[in-house]
């Protein structure tokens, strides 16, 4: 074939000269070779490749391949049809079957492709398999073993989780499926696994086993053992914080009403939701080891939604808190008689209106059985002197201690008598000190010792209470015993 170029024609103007004169040599099939090198660059001239007059350039037309129809039936018998390049590999197939396919055989390497009885290799290439173009082949799913477990523990199963809860879990999942393992952090006592979601990218939750809290048996601080069962802080029990976090969330009612009856994802504290869980993953502190996932090796813990942050308090100066932010954890510690209370477990963020929020989180030392180990940072901060707004006051008098402690048996925590107890009497103790407009410092110093060997007021007044009682005497009895005794002890407070 003769063809007379330009100077100046590119390589493009003479591939659409040669489909101009050749019906059918589309300018994508042609290949042109001179002096044995090929003319790929579209924008260059011919004679930048040397051509002249008289050149011989040789014309090379690229094979078209028709698309294979792949008729794919699994051992359930679903048919799907993909139309592949006979030049592709089973291994291409896998991935067209991973990314189109329906969501039962997503992973690639849970796929297995026969074609009439054999296993086929993914680097066989597919042209040279089914060579009349339109043949059945079958995929066998494996049945993917998972080395990891996470589920809800429901110690009710009458009560159903909350949505965020729910999606929370869900989310957990996503990230352990996608290979992104739990992240165990060095920070506390006791193991903390920050856990991952889809993309790895972000935390979605947080996993505390109950055998890795402080002095348990698989303890990842290499702390020892309990000797009787108590944890670190006097009137809790080891194996007892996974428990005491999600109550801590239960009761952490929204302004809107009781946590049973309102429908708010977060209440007035800003705990984050919580609940508890069963899982299992080899990360997790396991001295003995483990064989495989199993419901024997998983552990029970606390799964508590991870909140985006800007640190704890430990990094500002707490002038610069909001009063309301500071007052809504002092009315959540004292009323929980929380013992263990510090600014390194409170975090700081910002709200919707750019404001800096409070996010108290560690609540494994919540409602102890006594009031030996009350700490509150928030009591040297300026905020603790101011008095509370009228908002708070209406959310402290709906407060009650005997729905608290029917809404935490609901939920299926056999609450021991001493921690109810305490429970009562911390309420109490909250209730009749905004009666008389303390503080939150006036309020919660009462609860907290000035020294290690120094009973704190409510310890003095809880024994004067059993002082002035009956042994027998009913839990009623001791109750107004300690309310005549508290009421005294305020009132000597504000003469």
């Amino acid at each position: 074939m003769h063809l007379f170029i330009h100077h100046s024609d590119s390589i493009s103007d003479v591939k659409v000269r040669i489909q101009t004169i050749c019906n059918g040599f589309r300018i994508t099939r042609q290949k042109l070779v001179f002096g044995g090198r090929e003319l790929a660059r579209y924008a260059s001239r011919a004679k930048d490749y040397g051509v002249t007059g008289g050149s011989v350039l040789h014309l090379l037309l690229k094979k078209l391949y028709d698309p294979l129809l792949v008729s794919l039936i699994t051992t359930s018998g679903q048919v799907f049809y993909f139309h592949v390049d006979l030049r592709k590999n089973v291994g291409y197939l896998k991935k067209r079957i991973s990314k189109e396919g329906n969501k039962g055989f997503l992973d690639v390497d849970d796929q297995e492709i026969f074609f009439r009885g054999e296993k086929l290799d993914d680097n066989r290439v597919l042209g040279g398999i089914c060579k009349d173009g339109n043949s059945v082949i079958h995929l066998l799913l494996k049945k993917t073993v998972k080395d990891f477990l996470l589920e809800p523990l429901l110690l009710n199963p009458a009560v159903r989780l909350p949505q965020v809860i729910e999606d929370t879990i869900d989310r957990t999942v996503d990230g352990l499926n996608n290979g992104n393992p739990p992240v165990r952090t060095a920070e506390g006592t006791g193991g903390t696994y920050l856990m991952q979601d889809s993309t790895g990218l972000n935390y979605v939750s947080v996993f505390k086993p109950m055998d890795e809290e402080p002095m348990a048996v698989n303890n990842p601080q290499q702390l020892p053992l309990s000797s009787d069962g108590q944890g670190l802080k006097r009137g809790t029990r080891v194996g007892e914080g996974a428990i005491r976090e999600v109550a801590a969330y239960l009761l952490d009612h929204p302004k809107s009403g009781p946590r049973s009856l309102s429908k708010e994802v977060m209440g007035f504290a800003g705990v984050p939701p919580t609940a508890m869980v069963r899982s299992f993953h080899k990360v997790y502190n396991n001295p003995k080891g483990v064989d495989s996932c199993c419901t024997k090796d998983a552990k029970v813990g606390s799964l508590q939604m991870f909140m985006k942050n800007n640190g704890s308090c430990e990094d500002i100066g707490p002038g610069a808190f909001p009063v309301e932010e500071v007052h809504k954890i002092s009315v959540f510690d004292i009323r929980m008689a929380n013992a263990d209370r510090h600014a390194g477990n409170i975090l700081t963020g910002k709200g919707e209106d750019g404001k800096t929020v409070l996010i108290p989180i560690d609540h494994g030392y919540c409602l102890p059985e006594n009031f030996e180990d009350c700490t509150f940072e928030w009591l040297y901060w300026p905020q603790a002197k101011v008095l509370f707004s009228e908002d708070t006051l209406d959310y402290i008098n709906l407060l009650d201690a005997e729905q608290d402690i029917a809404l935490l048996q609901l939920n299926g925590w056999d609450v021991p008598e001493a921690v109810a107890r305490t429970l009562r009497i911390s309420t109490m103790l909250l209730k009749k000190g905004v009666e008389r407009n303390l503080t939150p410092y006036q309020i919660g110093s009462m609860m907290c010792r000035e020294t290690v060997n120094k009973d704190s007021a409510i310890e003095d007044i809880v024994r004067e209470a059993h002082n002035s009682v009956l042994p027998a005497s009913s839990e009623a009895t001791f109750l107004e015993a300690v309310s005549m005794a508290m009421e005294r002890r305020l009132d000597e407070l504000i003469k």
